[in-house]
């Protein structure tokens, strides 16, 4: 039997390098990823559509925006996973979510490998990318680490919210529910089989640690966890990765301080807490899911305006490269402060730990940014003509659509085919997209010819 399995996966191995053969079939990188996303996500709607799948009916529209959630780990839903299907259809929809969090081609690689079968040069280029790596050496070694670090995460995380859930449900139900729940909180997805979030557990203390910790081991990014475990001393990892650390833990503490400040009070909110402690709890676990995690503790349509700009903020910025996390990236946000900082004070040149960063990276940064912002606009735009909520909660959810967070201030259940369409675009465009402009920056064109410069006024 097992002979049989590797055959197969030999023959899908074969079938794979061939599709990444430039020789054979023109398509660039990045367009045929994008590809490969869609192909799964129809492949996910078309296993949700099944009886087995359901428990009750739903809609194609409902199954093809649920499985671009859970591939893109985007979050939103529009029905109840608990309620709505089955335990094949939950264990798809977890499927989706772990082939989503570590991409396509780390998926595919990491099969590959753990079966012994060769990994062919067409698809190790793809992984290259989909990895955030300049090199092949090392490459298939770090895939392997990434197993042992996601089901490590994955198992632990599994370990400890069973303490929360089997006394509440059983044990085999409580082992599944706990286990949902740590995958999509590793994989930054925020899909629980609970129709209130993790509301439940709002001042459990092992909640409010293990979920956190999960999404922010998640989110900081493969190599980074690779480094870290490697170098184990800050002064030898890279400048990415030491970017990456410390801009991290500055978000999550400005996200704190901010959060309580603003909600403390709020009788809906922090304000119906009893203790400081419970406060501070609900307060720091707000602080870190908004960073693409997508969990809530509270109901984000009940905070301040203030606190949703805040979260629109996070949810922006996102967690890091090669990542389970969406958003622009942390690092991507840094470069831009020290490329403002720079203008600011006439420095020649950005750095950053006693390392230059060269303008290009200025500029590739930017023009993520831009295309975000872009991006954003069209898709409020189209929002706001297909749907009569307010433009708080359709900018509320396309932010989270597109940082891949699946928060919701409830615009998303509300809207109809056409307003679901644009989210799912948002959801593909802010998973898919940072890879397509990655590879797009990595192959630079020069031009042989050149133009004699001349200076536009700004501002």
């Amino acid at each position: 039997m097992f002979d049989g399995v590797v055959k197969r996966a030999q023959w899908l191995a074969d079938c794979l390098n061939d599709v990444l053969d430039n020789r054979r079939i023109k398509i660039a990188p990045p367009i045929l990823l994008a590809y490969l996303y869609m192909v799964f996500a129809l492949i996910g709607s078309g296993l949700l559509m099944l009886p087995a799948a359901q428990k009750s009916p739903i809609s194609f529209p409902d199954a093809l925006f649920t499985s671009v959630a859970a591939l893109t780990v985007g979050g939103l839903t529009v029905i109840d996973l608990g309620a709505d299907l089955s335990f094949f259809g939950q264990a798809t929809v977890l499927a989706l979510v772990q082939l989503g969090g570590l991409g396509l081609m780390t998926f595919a690689t990491l099969v590959l490998v753990v079966l012994g079968l060769p990994v062919g040069i067409n698809q190790k280029v793809f992984l290259r990318g989909d990895l955030g790596q300049t090199s092949f050496n090392e490459l298939l070694s770090l895939v392997r680490i990434i197993a042992v670090v996601v089901l490590g995460c994955e198992l632990v995380g599994t370990v400890l919210l069973c303490f929360l859930t089997v006394p509440e449900a059983g044990f085999w139900l409580g082992l599944w529910q706990a286990l949902f729940v740590a995958v999509t909180a590793f994989n930054n997805a925020g899909l629980t089989l609970y129709p209130d979030s993790l509301m439940r557990f709002a001042t459990s203390p092992l909640m409010n640690l293990t979920v956190p910790l999960l999404s922010i081991l998640g989110g900081i990014g493969f190599g980074v966890l690779w480094e870290v475990g490697a170098k184990r001393r800050f002064s030898k990892l890279s400048l990415h990765s030491k970017i990456m650390l410390v801009g991290t833990a500055g978000l999550i503490a400005v996200g704190l301080v901010l959060v309580c400040a603003l909600e403390w009070s709020n009788p809906k909110t922090l304000g119906a807490l009893g203790s400081s402690w419970d406060k501070l709890m609900v307060g720091w676990f707000q602080a870190v899911t908004p960073r693409t995690a997508g969990f809530s503790t509270y109901d984000t349509s009940d905070q301040t305006t203030p606190t949703t700009l805040v979260t629109m903020l996070l949810m922006f910025i996102g967690g890091g490269a090669t990542s389970t996390a969406g958003g622009i990236k942390v690092t991507t946000f840094a470069v831009l402060l020290m490329a403002a900082y720079a203008f600011f004070t006439r420095a020649p040149n950005m750095h950053a730990f006693g390392r230059d960063i060269g303008f290009s990276e200025a500029l590739s940064a930017m023009t993520l940014v831009a295309l975000s912002v872009f991006t954003l606009i069209i898709a409020v735009f189209l929002l706001a003509l297909v749907s009569d909520q307010s433009f708080l909660s359709l900018s509320f959810d396309a932010f989270s659509a597109f940082g891949t967070v699946g928060v919701s201030m409830g615009a998303t259940e509300e809207q109809g085919f056409l307003g679901r369409l644009v989210l799912m675009s948002v959801m593909f465009i802010g998973r898919v997209g940072p890879l397509f402009l990655a590879f797009t920056l990595a192959n630079p064109k020069t031009s042989r010819v050149r133009y004699p410069q001349k200076r536009i006024y700004l501002g």
